[in-house]
């Protein structure tokens, strides 16, 4: 076994026990006896809250040995032994039973930033309470080789009657710091969250915003080893998101193990080396952290949508017999006319657009355009008078070589235009594209939209 793991998760299952509807009596009869024993159901549902012993007991006939329940073990180097891995809870458990995590099996090394992604209910958050031991697993083990900080809720350890200096402490202290260990970061801790003039004032008073702030401040300044981090940069305005993304960067440069759960696909593709995919408790996919983020986003960016229909940006609602002048569908392609779901930045992409008009225009042209979220216009490509626009149905082919964009989401227009004139029909925003990050200019990350939103191609030359 390799030492120079930071956390290794075995078979890690847990589970909760949801309250159901309560039974309705039809007759006046069964209502009394239910009444008469409503103390002793009542308790014995109370005792089930905290205790899986049905459940436990199919798993363990299901495997036919007894299964490791609840362990969760911190040591400063792993073991020599390699113990067995617990069996997967069985999926036939009692109706009161949900699954929040199952059967979760992963390692992470010293040095490595792993995001966890996946959508809303995967168990994510879960996972992170699990390793940093708020609750307690069903059944497998976690085990973490270093001194852990944890960041999972906004304020999360601050007392609400003390003030921002106190809480300080009082946090580090928590995360395992003596006191000259935080004064001696004190200053740096307040400076970078900027709250350092309302340092005295209580929490309590505090926005959401100004406890993240503070929160991460302390987290990320106390240098542990192991440093675990659930969403929490979505309530910090821009400014301080920047601040956050770069510190991260900072603590991944210095050695230090990173668990980072985001929704934030270009957070995840810049900071984290791996990536795991969580669905409903199970993990679907573990890869580097583009491939993961190329992975969630084609299977759950347009859940709604048919996997084979991804590559559709805009499909317009056109009545059957109708022929007026409009663009019908938008598909992103390949070179070679494949359907392409996943974009790259410096990729080369056919642009697909179909149109119907409903009498010829001797100077029209087709217009296609991508915009940022905040409705800049960063591309226009008009197709120009060499593509008359003539009555009938028909499609054109917008080819970009190497395209420019960042990581990030951008949002696609289109439009049928006649020169001089002004529009036949346009919609500036047809639907969204995600660019996932490559690192094109070799520099050790990808171009991300938080820091230039063209990912142009250039030279350096030393001049002197």
């Amino acid at each position: 076994m390799s030492n120079d793991v930071a956390i290794r998760v075995e078979g890690l299952s847990k589970a909760y026990r949801i309250g159901l509807a309560e039974q309705r009596h039809e007759t006046l009869m069964g209502a009394a006896i239910s009444c008469l024993r409503s103390p002793i159901s009542n308790f014995r549902n109370l005792r089930k809250l905290s205790r899986f012993e049905d459940v436990e007991a199919k798993s363990q006939e299901h495997s036919g040995k007894r299964q490791p329940i609840d362990s969760l073990a911190s040591s400063p180097s792993p073991p020599d032994a390699n113990p067995a891995s617990s069996p997967s809870p069985l999926a036939s458990s009692p109706s009161d039973v949900i699954w929040a995590l199952r059967d979760i099996s992963f390692e992470v090394k010293h040095g490595e930033v792993l995001g966890i992604i996946g959508r809303n209910g995967a168990g994510k958050s879960t996972l992170l309470k699990i390793l940093s031991r708020i609750t307690e697993p069903t059944s497998g083990r976690a085990m973490l080789y270093g001194r852990v900080a944890s960041l999972l809720e906004v304020g999360t350890g601050f007392h609400p009657d003390l003030t921002g200096r106190e809480n300080v402490y009082l946090n580090g202290t928590i995360l395992g710091m003596r006191k000259r260990e935080v004064d001696a970061r004190f200053d740096e801790i307040v400076d970078f969250s900027g709250v350092e003039k309302f340092i005295d004032t209580p929490v309590k008073r505090y926005s959401s915003g100004m406890r993240v702030r503070l929160a991460f401040s302390v987290a990320a300044h106390l240098e542990p080893e192991i440093l675990i981090i659930d969403e929490v940069l979505a309530v910090g305005d821009i400014e301080f998101q920047k601040k956050c993304l770069g510190k991260m960067e900072d603590v991944a440069s210095q050695g230090r193990t990173v668990l980072f759960v985001s929704h934030n696909m270009e957070a995840v593709v810049t900071l984290c080396h791996q990536g795991i995919v969580l669905k409903d408790g199970e993990v679907a996919f573990s890869d580097r952290a583009l491939e993961a983020v190329q992975f969630y986003q084609t299977r759950n960016a347009n859940p709604g949508r048919n996997s084979k229909h991804l590559h559709v940006i805009w499909a317009g609602q056109a009545k059957n017999g109708d022929n007026t002048t409009a663009i019908e569908k938008v598909e992103v392609l390949t070179l070679d006319g494949q359907p392409k779901p996943v974009l790259q930045t410096w990729d080369t992409v056919r642009f697909r657009i179909h149109y119907r008009v409903e009498k010829d225009v001797a100077s029209g042209s087709v217009v296609f355009e991508l915009r940022d979220n905040r409705d800049a216009r960063l591309m226009v490509m008009d197709s120009g008078l060499g593509i008359p626009l003539k009555s009938g149905h028909h499609s054109v082919d917008c080819v970009v070589r190497r395209l420019p964009l960042s990581a990030g989401e951008y949002f696609v227009g289109a439009g049928l235009a006649v020169s001089n004139s002004g529009w036949l029909w346009r919609n500036a925003n047809l639907g969204p594209i995600t660019v996932n990050g490559r690192d094109v200019f070799e520099i050790g990350r990808p171009p991300v939209s938080s820091r230039t939103l063209l990912a142009v191609p250039h030279e350096w030359a030393v001049c002197s």
